[in-house]
């Protein structure tokens, strides 16, 4: 059972085929974070196989899945992005990409055919991946003044939070990330620490 601080994605690239009357379906499956890595992914995948007659795929973005998108590309509507949608919602993924190429094989699939054939082609993709359960990161920055650095500091190592980046001198910046199960007891030592009252602004990245 996932949790709000929980998301399912794939470790590795992953391939997958499948075959109908002729036709040959191959599934690229991978792990992303941005859209432009996406972007870049189809590009590559349609230089590797120009001779194929469609490249359709869906992605889905964020540990809270709201980024997400499909494409037809040039196949009937509805009958080949959102199938490997449906594989990407019923594995609960997100944080993936899925491209699936199709090679025509000369006998016309009809819609069912097709959506049955995308279908299947991303889950074989996704039965031949490495699925992973990642806890939700968030990230804050914080603006102090020098003098509360010891509080400051104090505070992100008792919520175990990491430091990834920090400019430190009269004005201080520090930004941490830290797993979401642990954002509430840090949130509440910042805010509710009489020494940092006013003297350090807290904003989420």
């Amino acid at each position: 059972m996932l949790f709000d601080d929980e998301y399912i994605t794939v470790t590795h690239p992953a391939v997958g085929e499948f075959r109908d009357r002729g036709s040959r379906f191959l599934s690229f499956i991978y792990p992303v974070k941005r859209e432009a890595e996406v972007k870049d992914l189809i590009q590559q995948i349609r230089k590797n196989h120009p001779k194929a007659n469609h490249h359709c795929y869906a992605f889905r973005l964020g540990p809270g899945k709201q980024i997400f998108r499909f494409s037809d590309d040039r196949e009937p509507a509805g009958s080949a992005g959102k199938p490997i949608f449906g594989v990407i919602q019923s594995n609960d993924l997100t944080d993936v990409l899925i491209i699936v190429v199709r090679y025509f094989g000369g006998t016309l699939l009809g819609v069912p055919g097709l959506i049955n054939a995308y279908r299947e082609s991303a889950a074989a993709g996704i039965k031949n991946a490495s699925l992973i359960t990642l806890p939700v990161v968030e990230r804050y920055q914080l603006n102090f003044s020098y003098e509360v650095m010891n509080e400051v500091m104090t505070v992100i190592k008792m919520s175990k939070a990491q430091i990834y980046h920090q400019e430190l001198a009269e004005n201080c910046m520090v930004q941490v990330e830290l797993v979401r199960k642990n954002s509430e007891l840090f949130l509440d030592k910042i805010k509710n620490n009489h020494l940092l009252t006013g003297k350090c602004e807290l904003k989420l990245c």
